[in-house]
């Protein structure tokens, strides 16, 4: 069943969470206004998976179950699903900032190919405890949050040496019926307006922290579960023209002895699995944040067109502007065709599942990581300096002051001054405000560190491949005529790229017909 927005919001007063902001607890996150732009954001996803225009590409077809299901919560079998999910993160992110959302898509990607290879070496039964899960989060259409990232602790120790074992979160007791998991997780986006956390692995870990390779879903409510979170953008801030309708929370979430029963746990301390596991979640991830990225890239590059225009300026006549503007492009589209390319040179899993290329993947996330600042720079560049120079928002009602304001403050004639002003603060909440520098933060860190993303790069890409051509180049003077094949995994130089077709409505089918 898929949801609307409202139906989400209405939705989680399901839920009890224990969930404190700003040192005071929740009542109900539904109604909670510093949350509001946080359920907003997630409710755009929800809202475009119903509307005809955008079915597309934010719904698709679940090939174990034969139903469709928000795009959200699929799992790639194509690489014209990648390219869909990276058109779909985009979408809803140049509404939304960003949707959140599009986390619970990688973190299943990963699940289904991880739990899979765990059944496979070990015997166990994870994947049929995934799948179980996964259609009851697709049927019900959930959202979830990941809890990934722990809080770590002395970064100089490993988990078992740390003073404080709950700086990671570990299996503290294993029973017949299930396991009872203890520890904080740092950063989880979205947390207090989640339906349900997916508890992951940050790290390989060694098999002497097995209990920290364990991966399960829990309850937001669940007793033990207390969510630390902060506001959701900057909801009653009358400058604040995007982020009090729009933005994010993040949360700490500790877990104090939580119970998890055996149908809901996917690994309990196989430290090889949870290894590929993070990997391959790590990868999808990057590849979605191209897309949110991009989607971002999209509301800076139309509010520094508007500014151009209410400031006079022809972008025709003045090269400088135009320059600006096409570096801003240039960025933007230029991080977003690695996540194309991403898409159509992805590898299959053994699963049956999809992964992006992982070259393309971290290449575009790492261009968008360092490349936050040039946007930011360029958007102030033809802005004017307006975002510095205008005064404060309760300005435009004082009656001393309106006047005199909007006389001087204006631009082009046939444009009011309070337009003007409009665009700029816009700006300002986007790229100077608090929430600004935040998201600068989450698209630098967000994903793994760059350093992360360079040693993904250098571990995946053929480098050997270029010093044999270099090799064969010096020896015989030319190349010989053979048509080497790529070493690098997902290049399909035999066989062609599969070229992705253009979106269309999918339809559900039956278990029957999707069987072989």
């Amino acid at each position: 069943m898929l949801m609307s927005a409202d139906d989400y919001r209405e939705s989680l007063r399901a839920y009890k969470p224990r969930v404190f902001i700003n040192g005071q607890a929740v009542e109900s996150v539904a109604d909670e206004p510093l949350l509001a732009p946080g359920i907003a954001s997630v409710g755009v996803t929800y809202d475009f998976a119903l509307r005809e225009e955008h079915a597309p590409i934010m719904t698709a077809r679940q090939a174990t179950s034969g139903k469709i299901v928000n795009r959200m919560l699929h799992i790639n079998e194509a690489s014209q699903d990648l390219l869909y999910k990276l058109e779909a993160v985009r979408l809803v992110c140049k509404t939304s900032g960003c949707a959140q959302r599009y986390l619970a898509h990688d973190a299943f990607n990963g699940l289904y190919q991880s739990t899979a290879l765990a059944d496979t070496r070990h015997g166990t039964d994870y994947s049929q405890r995934f799948l179980a899960y996964l259609h009851e989060a697709q049927e019900k259409d959930l959202t979830l949050g990941i809890a990934m990232t722990d809080a770590k602790g002395d970064r100089s120790k490993r988990p078992g040496q740390q003073v404080n074992p709950d700086v990671y979160v570990h299996i503290k007791e294993r029973r017949k019926d299930g396991i009872v998991i203890r520890g904080t997780k740092a950063i989880v986006t979205g947390a207090p307006y989640m339906h349900e956390f997916l508890v992951m692995p940050c790290r390989t870990h060694t098999p002497e922290d097995r209990d920290c390779a364990v991966c399960c879903a829990v309850p937001c409510d669940a007793p033990g579960v207390t969510i630390i979170a902060r506001p959701a953008g900057r909801p009653g801030e009358a400058s604040a023209k995007f982020s009090a309708k729009y933005g994010q929370s993040v949360g700490v979430v500790i877990f104090d002895d939580v119970f998890v029963p055996h149908d809901r746990v996917f690994l309990a301390g196989e430290t090889e699995e949870g290894g590929v596991l993070t990997t391959s979640y790590a990868t999808h991830h990057r590849h979605s944040c191209i897309g949110a990225r991009a989607g971002f890239g999209d509301l800076l590059i139309g509010a520094g067109a508007l500014m151009i225009e209410a400031n006079g300026l022809d972008i025709e006549r003045h090269a400088h502007i135009r320059e600006a503007m096409v570096e801003l492009i240039t960025i933007t589209e230029g991080f977003y065709a690695c996540g194309v390319a991403s898409s159509v040179y992805c590898t299959k899993d053994p699963a049956g599942s999809v992964m992006p290329d992982a070259v393309f993947s971290n290449i575009g996330k790492l261009l968008l990581a360092t490349k936050i600042y040039d946007m930011h720079r360029v958007a102030h560049y033809v802005s004017g300096g307006l975002i510095v120079a205008l005064p404060g928002p309760d300005e435009d009602h004082n009656p001393e002051t309106k006047a005199s304001l909007a006389a001087v403050m204006g631009g082009r004639p046939d444009i009011p001054a309070e337009q003007r002003a409009e665009v700029a603060r816009f700006i300002e909440d986007l790229t100077v405000s608090h929430e600004a520098g935040w998201y600068s933060v989450i698209s630098l860190h967000g994903g793994g560190s760059p350093e992360a993303m360079k040693r993904e790069i250098w571990r995946n890409y053929p480098v050997m491949e270029k010093v044999e051509l270099v090799e064969r180049l010096l020896d015989r003077g030319a190349l010989d005529g053979g048509g080497r094949v790529s070493k690098q995994p997902g290049r399909c130089c035999t066989r062609g790229c599969e070229v992705p077709e253009s979106p269309q409505p999918a339809k559900a089918t039956t278990l029957e017909n999707t069987a072989g």
